[in-house]
């Protein structure tokens, strides 16, 4: 079913919140960003719920859903595999086995062979990638300092961390204080992509 322009308006300022931050800010100040009243936020999110594009978690709940088969109905729509399973030798985007794959916007995430990894744990939170996150990676076999990068240690284990080299070793850095960073000498760390967005399943209003 086609959106109205505020509805459109409105679906994609929820798409480009998911994709920066992970979140979107509260009723109040997306009504602010886009100019409206607070009360028309609320009705154009019950519209998009009925045209199906988004899903709210309960009648009363602040959590809702971007249904990901409308970016299917675009053009634009583009498919990433989530890589799962990591066969030594090959890059991660190469990988056969894949747990799942992910529609995204292809005008957002545009790179060649962009591949997802979903993230266990909380050890890069504080840099808005939490728990069951998937993030989106541009392919890459090096890294500039500081940046975040997903990696291979020993050619078997696959995470995301800050990446800082030092004269004989790298240097993991975790976005969470109660992480250390752990270091590796340089024959242990591949460098498979550099995190270029991150991709979270439900959206949460906030007072």
């Amino acid at each position: 079913m086609d959106l109205t322009k505020k509805q459109q308006q409105l679906f994609e300022y929820l798409q480009k919140h998911l994709r920066q931050d992970g979140r979107v800010p509260s009723l109040r100040q997306s009504a602010a960003d886009l100019g409206v009243s607070h009360n028309a936020v609320a009705q154009l999110i019950t519209q998009l719920e009925r045209k199906k594009v988004i899903k709210r978690e309960g009648r009363y709940s602040r959590s809702i859903r971007l249904l990901p088969q409308q970016f299917a109905k675009k053009s634009r729509a583009r498919e990433l595999p989530v890589v799962g399973q990591i066969t030594a030798g090959l890059p991660m985007y190469a990988q056969q086995e894949w747990d799942e794959s992910v529609l995204v916007d292809g005008a957002i995430f545009s790179g060649n062979n962009l591949f997802c990894l979903r993230i266990r744990g909380s050890s890069m939170q504080d840099c808005g990638i939490l728990d069951g996150d998937l993030v989106v990676c541009e392919p890459r076999q090096y890294a500039e300092t500081g940046e975040i990068v997903a990696v291979l240690i020993g050619e078997e284990e696959a995470t995301v961390k800050r990446f800082f080299p030092g004269t004989d070793y790298i240097e993991l850095r975790p976005e969470n204080i109660n992480f250390e960073a752990i270091r590796y000498p340089f024959s242990e760390i591949m460098v498979q992509g550099k995190v270029v967005g991150v991709i979270r399943d439900c959206l949460r209003y906030e007072n």
